[in-house]
């Protein structure tokens, strides 16, 4: 029979995991679409035009569901975990509030002109709202990974004598050890996503030989920002791997499956795969290899870590979840540097629009930045357990007193069943958005007369296969 605590455990992992895909999908995709009405001004190509209007549709979608999914994460702050916002609710209060003066405000201000109002304002003006909208995330970001960050290697705060946690330095609470690594981690995870998305629908368009022009053109985008972006992630990963060393040695140890202190002088070995076995302690089936790990991970030949047994059974994380999470999120990103340097040997062939292999190969790359950025949180959320604020807070102390497990369990039926429905909608009616694709728009009324808002959630009434939509192949493109 669940407890509360591993219900309450088990809802909130369930909302964030839906929450935390919209959120970083519009990220990227806000500041794509900057950078397309950037090029469109600068161009005055309408082709530009038709690109940038259609990924406002996906946009204004995807941030509906994301904020929908978003109010039920302060519910449960109050309703599930009513000891962390009392313990903690002084320090991450005031950081999530933040969050909600600078950038919320900012995106609610710009929101609706970058959505409605391309007939009411000036292009500049526009164009102005994209980025301050695009900014709006980012800031969103800051705050939210401070807030996050804080909780996995909190400083600057003094505890009263009732055990709540009090700011004495905000400073030091916003600028956390491990928050500079994790925000560049986060940022680019969005960006790789978004990247991958709007690669993998160019590489579908060209395959079903359908706005050939655009596709070949975004997907051209789409492969210089991966060739860039993909290796600074792997950097930022190494970086934030160290920093997780120090301040984290168990989850570090948990990630990589590193039971026992090792041979003096030996290093630490890097385990490819196995089956972590808590209760003997050890991996099945483990394939390792010698002295890697401490390479990696001290950039030491002889480079060792602490070791899950160093500390007791019960200050450990799960091992196994953590363990296969985290190279679920390398594996994926091993893949996204081979796509995108054999997308740019293609384009440096001229063959990038016409080698079917390769566009498949996009198609199926199209969600694993989501799949990846699940990955990377499960391991930073489910490693830092028994604690919710890292060796100050157990979650077991953390959880609302005297919660009946039933009430957990009804709400969290409801809400599977309303995000059931809810992003089951939102997910089909983007399919239609994206089987239309960027159409032509319609010139902007110069002409002095009554200018009406723009409507950037309407679907053209020509039905998705039109001949209209249809354009030639060129001479060896795909079938």
């Amino acid at each position: 029979m669940m407890d509360a605590l591993l219900l309450s455990r088990i809802q909130f992992g369930f909302v964030i995991t839906f929450h935390i895909l919209f959120p970083a999908f519009t990220i990227g995709l806000a500041h794509w679409l900057a950078f397309v009405e950037w090029r469109w001004l600068r161009t005055k190509d309408a082709l530009w035009r038709d690109v940038y209007f259609f990924w406002l549709k996906i946009f204004a979608v995807s941030f509906g569901m994301g904020v929908v999914s978003g109010i039920v994460m302060s519910f449960q702050f109050g309703t599930n975990w009513a000891v962390l916002s009392e313990r903690a609710g002084n320090i991450l209060g005031p950081l999530l509030s933040y969050e909600v003066l600078t950038a919320f405000f900012l995106e609610a201000t710009f929101l609706g002109v970058m959505l409605f109002g391309w007939r009411k304002v000036s292009d500049r003006l526009h164009f102005f709202a994209t980025c301050m909208v695009a900014l709006g995330t980012l800031i969103s970001t800051f705050w939210i990974i401070s807030a996050n960050s804080w909780m996995q290697t909190p400083q600057g705060y003094t505890i009263n004598a009732r055990g709540w946690f009090m700011p004495a330095d905000w400073w030091a609470i916003i600028f956390n050890p491990s928050f500079p690594y994790r925000l560049a981690h986060m940022v680019l995870a969005a960006f790789i996503t978004t990247c991958l998305v709007i690669g993998g629908v160019s590489a579908w368009y060209l395959r079903r030989g359908v706005h050939l022009d655009a596709a070949l053109r975004t997907l051209k985008y789409a492969t210089a920002f991966a060739a860039i972006a993909v290796p600074l992630q792997i950097l930022a990963g190494d970086l934030h791997g160290l920093n997780v060393g120090e301040h984290q040695p168990v989850k570090l140890a948990a990630i990589e499956g590193h039971w026992h202190e090792g041979e003096p002088g030996q290093g630490t070995p890097l385990v490819l795969v196995g089956f972590p076995d808590e209760a003997a302690e050890r991996n099945d089936y483990e394939v390792s290899v010698p002295r890697l790990g401490g390479l990696i991970l001290k950039h030491d030949w002889n480079g060792v870590i602490q070791p899950l047994t160093a500390v007791p059974r019960e200050e450990r994380p799960p091992v196994a979840p953590v363990f296969w999470s985290f190279r679920i999120m390398v594996g994926l990103g091993l893949l996204m540097l081979a796509l995108a340097w054999l997308s740019l040997w293609a384009w440096r062939r001229g063959t990038l629009g016409g080698t079917r292999w390769l566009l498949d190969f996009w198609r199926l790359m199209s969600p694993t930045g989501f799949i990846a950025l699940l990955a990377g949180w499960y391991v930073v959320e489910i490693g830092r357990q028994p604690y919710v604020v890292y060796g100050l807070l157990r979650t077991s102390e953390a959880v609302s007193p005297n919660i009946a497990a039933a009430a957990v369990m009804t709400s969290l039926v409801v809400y599977a069943m309303a995000y059931a429905v809810i992003f089951g909608a939102g997910i089909w009616y983007l399919r239609k958005l994206m089987l239309v694709g960027p159409v032509p728009q319609p010139p902007k009324d110069t002409r002095g007369g009554e200018k009406t808002p723009a409507r950037p959630l309407s679907v053209p009434d020509e039905p998705v296969d039109a001949p209209a939509a249809q354009q030639a192949l060129p001479d060896g493109g795909p079938r």
